[in-house]
């Protein structure tokens, strides 16, 4: 192996070829991919060759031409996947064996009570096909395929997501859709904006209340005047809600961040809220909201 190329370490020692690794395909007689790059850094035992097929996949160099990237910049583009996700959601995101479980259907609705199928509509009515979207984080289930097909071959889905098991089935799930491209980038730096639409479906209640604001406020920042971003996430449910004190235990065990969203607005978070006009609507008795912000058209930061 090259200087240039590298692995990045995971559960299993499988390697996964380059054709998995890309939605879009280039044609045989066009220029050569670039070489692999690549990390030590260990992430849960399998070797995952991240090559890329197209020079415009490098994740955190925006704009820039990979084949023109020193291998040493490269290395330090890579995202880091953050400390809490390694401690808190490694069985949920990093763990392979867990992948395959994890990402149906069924298991999204149960999750949710059943409510996976309204929450997913609710989030693509505010997304107009032909739009340029970017979905923070990958998602289990169904809905990056249906937000592929709601937006149409004239529109575009950059997804991204900082865990490269996550970038990989993403890519699988998402083959046919040449419209899509999926990277490995944090959602707190996305790059690749700026976007009419950004979609954050269930990714709030997981981020600790410093990270929430960091990825907050890049998503926002991503968006073209007069764009929207489109939250959906978990919400604080009535008092006499049925479900009030088993969320609570869930959250509890499994997601300890949750509860900040049941605290403070989405809104909250953001550190230019003003430059943003708001709107929530809840769903299932509060436990769920879509918050949609839409950039003014021409906002103070635009001013300036």
């Amino acid at each position: 192996m090259s200087t240039e190329e590298a692995v990045i370490s995971m559960h299993e020692h499988r390697a996964v070829p380059s054709s998995e690794m890309s939605v879009n395909t280039m044609a045989a007689d066009a220029a050569p991919a670039p070489a692999a790059v690549t990390t030590n850094r260990p992430l849960n035992g399998m070797l995952v060759d991240l090559r890329r097929s197209t020079s415009s996949d490098t994740s955190g160099i925006v704009g820039t031409n990979e084949l023109d990237v020193p291998p040493a910049a490269r290395l330090r583009a890579l995202p880091r996947v953050p400390d809490y996700l390694e401690e808190t959601y490694h069985w949920a995101y990093l763990d392979p064996r867990n992948l395959a479980l994890l990402d149906r259907q069924q298991v999204v609705s149960v999750i949710l009570w059943g409510n996976d199928r309204r929450l997913r509509r609710a989030a693509l009515t505010q997304i107009e096909p032909g739009q340029k979207v970017l979905q923070a984080a990958c998602v289990y289930g169904n809905f990056s395929r249906a937000l592929a097909r709601h937006i149409g071959p004239r529109g575009s889905l950059d997804v991204i997501d900082v865990v490269p098991l996550q970038v990989a089935n993403c890519r699988r799930k998402l083959k046919g859709f040449p419209q899509a491209t999926v990277r490995l980038a944090d959602a707190a730096a996305p790059g690749g904006g700026p976007y009419d639409a950004v979609s954050c479906f269930f990714l709030l209640h997981e981020l600790p209340d410093d990270y929430k604001h960091a990825v907050l406020d890049a998503l926002l920042g991503s968006l073209a005047p007069g764009g929207k971003a489109v939250f959906v996430d978990y919400h604080r449910p009535h008092w006499a809600h049925p479900l009030k004190g088993v969320m609570s235990i869930v959250f509890d065990l499994l997601e300890p961040f949750a509860k900040g969203l049941w605290n403070k607005s989405i809104a909250g978070y953001a550190s230019r809220g003003g430059d943003f006009a708001w709107r929530t609507q809840t769903f299932f008795g509060g436990l769920y909201q879509m918050t949609v912000a839409r950039r003014h058209p021409r906002s103070e930061a635009d001013a300036r």
